[in-house]
């Protein structure tokens, strides 16, 4: 049983390899292997390797250059979705798919629900919007997990960003006006899993198709994740301690970029507790998991 693991370079596709590994072989292309940007050559791979389910987790997620690179950014965040989800109805198959608190206006205080008004504000919230839209217009059996603020021991993230420019910088000033919850990419796999039942010669997910949100209990602006990673890494390690007071919260407004940011990206996660019988874990249990990864590695 093949199952087909999109972005494998990435923090999520890395995770996934992780959690799927028992399950059957895992095709986890490189860049260099299979170029998702190419239609054609997806098209190829699927035809030739036949997966019994497909995890998507590749995207363009340099969300202010997708400003200026529309093109690139709804390649892999619309139309790659559309193939895969088209593929996957084709042949009865399931696909899983990562989406964004950034299809949401991200105004107000409440948390999203699932069924919430959309609103990108940007064109990488545009071109996730998009691909979920096709997915679910797809006829697939698909999990749609919208998320927010990931990061991971490995790869390019905002926790990593912060223990390096700690050691660098005098002081910090971090924008304290965006309110969310982090999400490690090790929880994200950890439930995609749970969410799918392994047999001899297929995958099936045992819960309803749609959208999920997907994240850890509670919610901290980037300033108060900042001082969370410098607290907790004190602990694990002298060398990543810092003085609070070097670290300063500013509005959004203070930081200008090409993309807008929603303000608001606190997510509703009751139907998907619901679905699972989970609880899920909360933001700073799960930095602790993830700073001791790091701080072992």
């Amino acid at each position: 049983m093949n199952i087909f693991i999109t972005g494998s370079n990435g923090q999520v596709g890395f995770e996934l390899q992780r959690q799927f590994a028992l399950f059957g072989n895992i095709l986890a292309p490189t860049r260099q292997e299979l170029d998702l940007t190419n239609a054609q050559a997806v098209d190829a791979f699927l035809a030739e390797h036949k997966p019994a389910l497909i995890l998507n987790a590749a995207a363009y997620t340099a969300v202010d250059k997708a400003e200026s690179e529309p093109e690139q950014a709804k390649r892999l965040n619309t139309e790659l979705p559309a193939q895969l989800a088209h593929y996957a109805a084709q042949h009865d198959i399931p696909l899983a798919h990562y989406s964004s608190d950034y299809v949401y206006p991200g105004n107000g205080t409440e948390p999203w629900q699932e069924d919430s008004p959309t609103g990108p504000l940007s064109v990488y919230g545009q071109t996730k919007l998009e691909g979920d839209n096709a997915i679910a217009e797809s006829g697939a059996n698909y999990l749609i997990f919208r998320t927010s603020w990931v990061y991971a021991a490995r790869g390019h993230n905002f926790m990593k960003t912060m223990l390096r420019l700690g050691r660098d910088r005098d002081a910090l000033n971090i924008v304290d006006d965006q309110i969310g919850a982090p999400t490690p990419a090790r929880l994200i796999a950890q439930v995609t899993a749970l969410a799918f039942t392994p047999h001899a010669s297929h995958v099936t997910p045992h819960v309803i198709s749609g959208v999920y949100h997907l994240a850890p209990r509670g919610e901290t602006s980037w300033h108060g994740f900042a001082c969370e990673i410098f607290k907790q890494a004190g602990k694990l390690n002298e060398k990543l301690t810092i003085q609070s007071g070097r670290v300063s919260g500013i509005p959004t407004s203070d930081y200008p970029t090409p993309a807008q940011r929603p303000l608001n990206s606190r997510l509703a996660l009751n139907k998907l507790e619901n679905a699972l019988g989970i609880i899920m874990p909360t933001w700073q249990s799960q930095l602790a998991l993830t700073l001791q990864e790091y701080c072992e590695e």
